[in-house]
């Protein structure tokens, strides 16, 4: 069988990069060729899986995405590929893995952030009115016979928005390496590293971990955290474009001593093993894979309503929501929480919320969602 992955760029430490490094790890199949075409990808494990980089001349964010995609499915009608999964909104897929959820909910959401003249500007931009075109065209396209979704919440919006057969619609969450992020990680990393950043033992940290601070809530913890007792820190890991100027904003702060950006991090493991729960207000995020990693290593979820992850959240068991836009909620339960001993109660109960979500499990509902479609063709 030829498979056919398409995503446009890789990131380092983006999330769907990372979800495509473990299916395609976990895809490994004597009968499976697994092709992934895109425009800027590394060289990778070439007995795993090969490239196909298509790179046509553009300038600006919507020209850039027209090309490619007009590029991606020249390659994809030529390729002779048996199913065709893409990560980008295109209509000449078989799959789509709505990894990045709903754009149309996306601006939506981000919207109720804005002023007027933003959200002017953000009707008006040719690439958000491009990308909607496309996605519009994706989901009405009469080759589309899958939808993946990573979460009920992205299933349920895009039935909402496009009124998508809800028999299309495939909700296979993002695997978890369960060995690799363990509650084990704090024994490991907590006493080594709080050491390195002058935390005390006793001190309660919460993290976060993403790329895209603004989306993910990081002004609001900013603003939040002085509220919060004295021995309560934040680790922030991860990329921003503006990384230094939050470093500065927390400098003026006089926070220094209570909130940590380490910037990015290949091994995000020790920072879980350092912390006592993981905090992310974010306005938007699908599935994240940072969050299933903190519940898998024992951690409390902290996270907003339009957060995937939310639908593993006990609320006040092993973890708890609030709107993203939820000021006072925010700081509710950031104070509730900055209690070491209650963090150790949840820990099992976090763990347990990702037990199912195994990277076997994941290969295994992708491998028969495959072997369903091959068998209607």
């Amino acid at each position: 069988m030829k498979l056919a992955i398409i995503r446009q760029r890789y990131t380092p430490f983006g999330g769907a990069e990372r979800f495509l490094e473990r299916a395609l790890a976990a895809l490994r199949m004597d009968d499976l060729e697994v092709t992934v075409i895109a425009r800027d990808w590394p060289e990778g494990a070439q007995s795993t899986y090969r490239r196909v980089l298509v790179a046509p001349f553009a300038i600006g964010r919507a020209w850039r995405d027209a090309a490619f995609a007009r590029a991606a499915c020249r390659e994809v009608a030529r390729g002779g590929y048996d199913l065709v999964q893409s990560h980008e909104r295109l209509a000449c897929c078989d799959i789509f893995r709505a990894g990045d959820g709903v754009h149309r909910e996306w601006l939506f959401q981000r919207a109720r952030r804005r002023g007027p003249l933003a959200r002017g500007l953000d009707r008006l931009s040719p690439f958000h009115r491009r990308l909607l075109a496309a996605e519009r065209a994706l989901f009405t396209s009469p080759r589309l016979r899958a939808v993946i979704c990573n979460s009920r919440m992205v299933r349920d919006e895009i039935v909402r928005h496009y009124e998508v057969a809800p028999s299309l619609l495939h909700v296979i969450s993002n695997g978890v390496d369960n060995k690799l992020f363990s509650p084990g990680l704090r024994e490991l990393h907590r006493a080594g590293m709080r050491r390195t950043l002058g935390i005390p033992e006793a001190d309660t940290v919460f993290l976060f971990v993403g790329s895209g601070f603004e989306r993910k809530g990081v002004d609001l913890l900013l603003e939040l955290w002085p509220h919060l007792a004295t021995n309560t820190h934040l680790i922030v890991v991860g990329h921003d474009r503006k990384l230094e100027r939050y470093r500065q904003q927390v400098k003026k702060l006089n926070l220094s001593n209570r909130i940590h950006f380490t910037g990015p991090q290949t091994e995000v493991g020790p920072w879980y093993g350092t912390a006592d729960a993981f905090a992310l207000p974010t306005l938007y995020d699908p599935q994240p894979n940072a969050a299933l990693e903190a519940l898998a290593c024992g951690l409390p979820l902290l996270t907003s309503s339009k957060c995937g992850a939310a639908e593993l959240v006990e609320k006040g068991l092993n973890g708890d929501v609030r709107d993203a836009m939820d000021r006072d909620g925010w700081l509710e339960i950031l104070c509730a929480w900055a209690n070491p001993s209650r963090c150790a109660a949840a820990r099992p109960f976090a763990r347990q919320a990702i037990e199912t979500l195994t990277l076997d499990g994941m290969q295994e509902r992708f491998q028969a969602l495959y072997a369903q479609l091959l068998s209607r063709s």
